[in-house]
């Protein structure tokens, strides 16, 4: 107890998170403060004021612990994440286009 942890923010196909796709989409949030242990496996974590709909007991497996307290939290400014810590986002439109010649056919990229 006392000690803190990052939240894993699991990413899925299709699924962009803040702002960033597959490879380099953030992977953990925080770091958040351990309040209490709730059994052998889980543990009960303060989360912000914006994450208040979910439920603040996670298992451990979902947690990783924070071995240097930075002073600058990352927070997720803007972003609208929804109880299950998904985000999606909507492009706008279509920037640029190409054609590809293959020997039979034009395929639009």
């Amino acid at each position: 107890m006392g000690d803190y942890v990052y939240l894993k923010v699991t990413p899925m196909k299709k699924v962009q998170r803040f702002r960033v796709r597959s490879k380099l989409a953030t992977r953990y949030a925080g770091p958040y403060q351990v309040l209490e242990r709730k059994g052998p496996v889980a543990y009960k974590i303060q989360l912000l004021e914006e994450l208040s709909s979910i439920f603040p007991v996670f298992h451990v497996s979902q947690l990783r612990k924070c071995l240097k307290v930075p002073e600058q939290k990352i927070e997720p400014r803007g972003v609208k994440i929804k109880a299950d810590l998904e985000y999606r986002e909507q492009p706008v439109g279509i920037v640029d286009t190409k054609e590809r010649i293959t020997r039979n056919r034009v395929v639009k990229t």
